[in-house]
């Protein structure tokens, strides 16, 4: 593996792979394959309410049931608080985040008072209330840290999806790096360790493009490098909704691994392949169709 491509595939445990998951699990594989790069697993694991105990050794069995093992030790968010925590008083020391009090039933009435209620369905745009400008916390006790997002339009280009634009400020607003029970954000902790482990592409499903943006945000506010992007097709249940743990995604069947991967594959516009696993891998990383143009 000789190149400087660094991947990987960070699964939350808060049950075990369904469909839609290997469908992340081996495109992210693949890609680090196809550009002779390395591969990682990464336990994210800081929504610790949500995590069902064992599921992050049940999720690294069932990977490697069907031939993807990360090739360097398996490394856990939970163990990691002290590095967000020194991300947070960086950001706070460059005046770049700002304690916020509000609780959702604020966001709401002010958002409604403002006549900016926000779309059913569609998260609420934080009206930048608590900003020291704004008057602080006049008064409350901080309940959660949020990043100060400058204005502007954040672009970027997918490697599939193409270019990708957000108003980060108008469309989501200040957003939170600590919650208010205290746990770390994704965004936060994804964008600091993505970065401690030189992860240079980053392959998962598209229902996560939607926090590139922010995260590029984050990564330009603690002037760390931005991976490149790709954002993989959905896998679509029988509603026609994303496939989640959420929904009722059934675990994966790995009775027979390869007709599992053979679904995947499919799920990514790749071909059937003959053989046994291995000869299937094989053939889907010379397959792989967002190889990229030169070798790094």
């Amino acid at each position: 593996m000789a190149s400087g491509y660094r991947g990987r595939f960070a699964p939350s445990p808060t049950g075990p792979l369904h469909a839609g998951s290997l469908v992340a699990a081996l495109a992210s594989w693949l890609d680090a394959r196809a550009q002779d790069g390395r591969w990682l697993v990464r336990i994210e694991d800081v929504d610790t309410p949500r995590c069902v105990p064992g599921a992050d050794r049940f999720i690294l069995q069932q990977l490697a049931a069907c031939g993807l093992v990360s090739d360097e030790p398996v490394s856990w968010q939970s163990t990691r608080s002290d590095f967000y925590q020194a991300a947070l008083d960086r950001l706070i020391a460059c005046g770049l985040a700002y304690p916020c009090g509000c609780s959702r039933k604020d966001i709401e009435a002010a958002l409604q008072a403002s006549g900016l209620a926000r779309e059913r369905h569609h998260a609420a745009v934080y009206p930048g209330t608590c900003r020291p400008e704004r008057g602080g916390l006049a008064g409350r006790a901080p309940r959660a840290w949020r990043l100060r997002v400058a204005p502007g339009v954040q672009q970027w280009t997918d490697r599939r999806l193409g270019p990708q634009q957000q108003n980060v400020e108008t469309e989501v607003g200040d957003f939170v790096l600590r919650r208010a029970d205290g746990l770390w954000a994704y965004q936060l902790a994804v964008v600091v360790d993505d970065a401690a482990q030189g992860i240079t592409h980053v392959v998962r499903g598209e229902d996560l493009a939607d926090n590139t943006p922010r995260q590029i945000r984050l990564q330009l506010a603690l002037e760390l490098p931005a991976p490149l992007y790709l954002h993989t097709p959905l896998v679509l249940g029988d509603n026609g909704e994303k496939l989640s743990k959420q929904n009722g995604a059934q675990a994966l069947d790995l009775s027979d691994p390869l007709a599992a991967l053979q679904a995947a594959a499919q799920a990514l516009g790749l071909p059937k392949a003959a053989g046994n696993l291995p000869d299937a891998l094989a053939s889907w990383t010379r397959a792989w169709p967002w190889r990229l143009a030169e070798r790094l």
